[in-house]
Parts: C-alpha cells; structure tokens; sequence
C-alpha cells in the first residue's frame, strides 16, 4: 500500500514551523538540508538563501512530513489560499487532544475538537504558519 507523505513549501520559516511539528508529535528530523549544502558553481545560492532549509524531514508514525523555504527568486507561497489539508489519524482520543491543542495553538480554529456527526472524533484548524490541518480519531470499538 503507498503511504502518503505530505510536503509543504514555506516563505523562510520552514525549520522554525518544523521545530513546533517536532514539539507536538515528537521524534527527530531524519534530514536537514540548507540551501548552502547544495551550493555549486553551477547552482549559486545567494547569501541571504544560504541557511533556509532546501528539505526537511519529520517521521510522523509510518508517514514522514517534509518540507522547504521557497528561495526568494521564485516569489512567496500564498499563504492565505486554500491549500490541502494535512489529515492525522490519531490512534486515541487522548492522542488526538494532544495533537489538537499542540498544533492548533496560535492558530485558527474550524472545526473544535469534538465528535462529529459522522462517528468520529474530529478537528480542523489552520496553524500558526498557515498550514491546514485535520485531526481524526475513529473508535474501532463501536458496536
């Protein structure tokens, strides 16, 4: 079965927005690469861009969340649009608090943490760095 790993592009905030991810869902970044790591001849990279992150890695359960800084030269991201939403299936009701109110502080509230209409136990919300989120929780003890 393929495994989703999302991946999001940030306007030079990408490891100060990873090192919240971190806080919350824990675990360690698997890479760590700045744009002066990759820096050629060929591929110059302007002094301002150097120390941006060109990709970054953070396993979340069996999914890993990657992302980058978009250099300068290629515009801003549009952080206001309405990008995807980053779903996490939480494995309790106490993990999907955990993840809730880690991620969503800051940030603006949708949808509150409750049960839904549907069955589940669910959130959606857009963090402080304008990501998208939504967390779910489905009991596998209904009867």
């Amino acid at each position: 079965m393929a495994v989703i790993n999302p991946h999001i592009n940030f306007n030079g905030n990408a490891e100060e927005a990873f090192n919240f991810y971190k806080s919350v869902f824990g675990g360690e970044f698997t890479k760590i690469i700045r744009f002066k790591d990759i820096a050629s001849p060929q591929l110059p990279v302007a002094e301002n861009e150097a120390n941006k992150i060109m990709h970054i890695a953070l396993p979340i359960g069996k999914n890993v969340l990657i992302a980058n800084d978009v250099p300068e030269s290629m515009g801003r991201v549009n952080e206001n649009e309405n990008r995807s939403k980053i779903s996490v299936s939480a494995e309790s009701r106490e993990e999907a608090d955990k993840i809730f109110y880690g991620l969503s502080a800051g940030g603006s509230v949708e949808i509150p943490i409750g049960d839904s209409p549907w069955g589940s136990y669910f959130a959606m919300f857009r963090d402080k760095y304008g990501i998208e989120w939504i967390v779910d929780f489905v009991s596998r003890n209904k009867g």
